[in-house]
């Protein structure tokens, strides 16, 4: 495999084969711990409107993100993991809409397959790919850190790599250790930012071993992150 790590929510200047899509802070922890509680489908939507339009088609739908990491009046539910532990998801779709995360897995949609994961899936993704396309050496992959100066999203993408090569270069130790240290965790531990809570980075920063890995369908008219047993 030819595997190169880039930064931020634009697309690379080329298409690779597999694409693997980054946010730890928190889009895809989330979506991670909503799979857990039972949820069959995530839909990915770029804007606000788009998201209370297809509210308005399918009220049963739960609205889930953020804008520039502040919950979305009218939203069912913010972008904390945390938060995410104290609702009823059983069955249940939710409509993705996220600064960072989700617009970085869109904007990669012409690659082959994609797949999202935050550091909580990591591990998981990372062998998944490596053994389903063990006899495939040409494949080109992306391991795309969507936050564009983010250490927390940095980080998981080069432990992904080391994975991906059988390098073992970097421990789950280490990545928790500078997510917690990453100007994007910062604010969760200022009491004066009563927006952000410190528990969530608690659950962004746990490995889980889970039967299951994250990958968007491209097939539907809006795309959506479906749940892949492994």
């Amino acid at each position: 495999m030819y595997i190169s790590i880039y930064q931020g929510r634009t697309a690379p200047s080329t298409v690779a084969d597999i694409t693997i899509v980054i946010d730890v802070i928190r889009a895809f922890t989330l979506a991670h711990y909503a799979f857990l509680q039972g949820v069959s489908r995530i839909y990915l939507v770029e804007t606000v409107d788009q998201a209370f339009e297809i509210k308005q088609e399918n009220p049963e739908y739960l609205l889930a993100g953020e804008t520039a990491g502040y919950a979305i009046e009218g939203f069912d539910i913010d972008n904390s993991p945390y938060h995410l532990q104290q609702k009823n998801l059983s069955g249940k779709t939710l409509v993705q809409k996220t600064t960072n995360g989700v617009r970085a897995a869109l904007n990669n949609l012409p690659s082959d397959h994609v797949f999202v994961t935050g550091f909580t899936n990591a591990r998981q993704t990372a062998e998944f790919v490596r053994e389903r396309f063990a006899d495939e050496k040409e494949k080109t992959v992306h391991i795309i850190a969507s936050h564009p100066d983010g250490d927390d999203d940095l980080a998981c993408a080069k432990y992904i790599k080391s994975i991906l090569e059988n390098a073992n270069s970097l421990s789950a130790l280490e990545v928790r250790e500078r997510i917690k240290r990453s100007h994007v965790a910062g604010k969760f531990f200022d009491k004066r930012n009563t927006a952000f809570i410190q528990e969530d980075i608690a659950y962004c920063i746990r490995e889980l071993d889970t039967n299951f890995v994250m990958k968007v369908n491209k097939t539907t008219e809006i795309p959506m992150i479906e749940r892949v047993t492994v």
